[in-house]
């Protein structure tokens, strides 16, 4: 179960290397190889360097202390957007070096500016010149070939007691939060104020992290036996709220008239240890799954909890994530301590009926999330320090992979015995922790990490709906 940051400390502010190689490009491109975690080394001398071609926008920021979790609110900016540039609200949870230090930083990137590349390499260094995409709020990018403009940063601090596990925003009502908190107790957060304020601020104006707003949460539950990471709001039916913790129980929230929740006092039980992660159905209204230590998946029916529905042993190790396909709603996607993740199929939900298991992870697996864009597509990040891309769709095809080797005239030796339906590995963030596609930017991920918060978009996923 690997969950807690490994030092938790305030993220500097990221200061401007000077580039090195330079008028040595065709050199180092020569020389240039990729660079697999827990396989490869680094020799004296030598240094990682990120390919920006490989992105269609790459940004980077932090708010003061590393989070643990987040989430990206749903906005009214658009159903689906596929053009730069791009605005991005979320809501994350911080992890400081004391308690009283803690805050649910609500904030807004905008002017998140990028260029589409094409997938294959064009062979000219004039051409990839031209595609440089955008730069990050702490000059970080300029270091790998960023020139656009900066995006900016503006972020209103909520103080909360305690550090902040796992945060959560209602779908249908997207200014209402859950945290979950070590120091056991649960509570929900109107954050409406919080939000307006953002969304009438001048986008062409960063504001420096001031001091914590003080405010009282809408509700505080503190029946839980122990402090926990799970919780999951409803997809179908608005502002119901499901919480696991660390003793393997888990509790049902209904809302009651006045903004108010009623908690069931008798948890579901079913799980041994401890409860790790929760999903609802994005279809059933009574349907949710759960994962635990107990290296067992879970289906439940919640108007039963005696037992669950289904239960099956589904890794060698703690299960640490789950997450269900919303596009195909009979599959279910787990993480597990032991850096593998399976895929599986509800119709057939047995031990030995996977749909998919791969081994390419060579640490705990932190967070998955299937693409709410295409139904084939996952996302994961493992605290091998790589979060990477699958498209489950795709198949080895040696033909294929001949044009594009040709097409890259022998520039980087690739590694050969990579899973065809690997589409993309992204590096450069330490201690990965959470992965988030955005529900209305086709394509647009963001990573939490102890170093803090990427923005990116990989070039070789396609805006798979018509652009407006």
């Amino acid at each position: 179960m690997a969950r807690n940051l490994k030092k938790k400390k305030r993220i500097p502010k990221t200061r401007k290397a000077s580039k090195k190689g330079e008028g040595t490009s065709k050199t180092t491109q020569q020389d240039a190889k990729v660079w697999q975690p827990g396989v490869d080394r680094l020799e004296e001398g030598e240094e990682l360097q990120c390919d920006t071609s490989a992105y269609d926008c790459l940004h980077a920021f932090h708010i003061g202390w590393p989070c643990l979790s987040f989430d990206i609110i749903h906005d009214s900016l658009g159903l689906v957007r596929t053009e730069f540039p791009h605005t991005v609200y979320c809501i994350a949870g911080t992890q400081a070096d004391n308690a009283a230090n803690n805050a649910i930083g609500v904030v807004k990137l905008s002017n998140i500016s990028g260029k589409k590349r094409k997938l294959l390499p064009a062979g000219s260094d004039d051409e990839e010149d031209d595609s440089d995409n955008s730069s990050d709020e702490d000059d970080e990018d300029d270091d790998l070939g960023f020139e656009s403009k900066k995006p900016t940063l503006q972020v209103r601090m909520v103080a909360h007691q305690g550090c902040i596990n796992r945060i959560r925003s209602m779908q249908q009502q997207p200014s209402i939060a859950a945290t979950w908190a070590d120091n056991g107790y649960l509570q929900i957060w109107d954050l409406n104020t919080h939000l307006s304020s953002l969304a009438t601020s001048d986008p062409r104006v960063s504001t420096a992290l001031s001091a914590a707003i003080h405010q009282a949460p809408l509700q505080i539950f503190s029946g839980h036996k122990d402090e926990g990471y799970a919780i999951d709001w409803s997809p179908v039916t608005p502002a119901r709220l499901l919480s696991g913790d660390c003793k393997g129980c888990i509790h049902l929230w209904e809302p009651t008239s006045g903004g108010k929740w009623t908690v069931d006092k008798s948890p579901f039980k079913g799980h041994t240890e401890s409860v790790e992660d929760l999903q609802w159905s994005p279809t059933e209204a009574n349907v949710f799954a759960s994962c635990s230590v107990d290296r067992k998946i879970a289906i439940w029916d919640a108007r039963i909890r005696e037992q669950p529905a289904l239960s099956i042993k589904a890794h060698d190790a703690d299960v640490n994530v789950i997450s269900w396909n919303r596009l195909a709603s009979c599959m279910i996607s787990s993480g597990s301590d032991d850096g593998s993740f399976s895929i599986w199929d509800l119709r057939s939900f047995k031990e030995d009926s996977l749909v998919a298991h791969f081994k390419y992870h060579k640490q705990p697996i932190t967070s998955i999330e299937w693409s709410p864009h295409e139904a084939s597509t996952l996302a994961v990040s493992s605290a091998d320090n790589q979060l990477t891309i699958w498209d489950l769709s795709l198949e080895r095809d040696e033909e294929e992979e001949a044009e594009f080797k040709a097409a890259l005239e022998e520039k980087v030796n690739a590694p050969e015995d990579l899973p065809p339906q690997l589409l993309f590995v992204h590096q450069g963030q330490k201690d990965l922790k959470e992965v988030h596609w955005h529900g209305q930017i086709p394509g647009l991920l963001m990573s939490t990490s102890s170093d803090g918060f990427n923005v990116f978009k990989p070039t070789n996923i396609e805006n798979v709906l018509p652009q407006q």
